[in-house]
């Protein structure tokens, strides 16, 4: 099977490196399925719309409750209602790789309310809706064949893709809106 796909590679002009892999440069680390390949990840925080707020690039064996606060922190101020810009959101949903004991306590400390699954226990009921939105952000995000496969070893250039990427995610669903 292998043979017949790297064969393809061949054929089409492909580099044999050119199947699925991350190139390397800051803020790559081996991948946690195969050891020898360089990986980066993409933390991101959108909305309930699924616009994206803020995105994180990182080495892909960074564990995410690391990055929950910087996320949480890169959210520009919101313009809505007249009075001051709101900085932080009144609730914050996750998965159970988010579930930590400091994490919800800083994130109760900034009275924001974090709605996170705990590991071990049954998932909270309707919580799998919610994240969808968030699921089909990141699918959206990585249909740009640049951030699916990260070619670029520069990190500036690599979030400067996702930042034009998230640019034209939030583009298309506002466009949605008003129409």
């Amino acid at each position: 099977m292998w043979q017949r796909r790297w064969l393809g590679y061949w054929r089409r002009g492909l580099p044999w490196r050119a199947a699925g892999r991350s190139w390397g440069g800051a803020s790559t680390d081996p991948s946690p399925v195969d050891r020898r390949k360089t990986g980066s990840e993409h933390h991101l925080i959108c909305d309930g719309r699924g616009i994206p707020l803020h995105v994180i690039t990182t080495a892909a064996k960074v564990n995410d409750i690391t990055q929950t606060l910087n996320l949480v922190d890169g959210i520009p101020p919101v313009v809505g209602r007249p009075g001051r810009r709101r900085r932080r959101p009144e609730s914050v949903l996750g998965d159970k790789a988010y579930d930590s004991r400091a994490v919800r306590r800083e994130l109760q400390c900034r009275r924001i309310m974090p709605v996170i699954s705990r590991k071990g226990a049954p998932n909270i009921k309707g919580l799998g809706k919610l994240r969808d939105v968030v699921e089909q952000t990141f699918a959206l995000l990585h249909q740009f064949k640049r951030l699916a496969v990260r070619w670029e070893r520069r990190l500036e250039l690599h979030d400067a893709f996702v930042s034009l990427a998230c640019s034209l995610i939030c583009w298309g669903r506002l466009k949605r809106q008003v129409a």
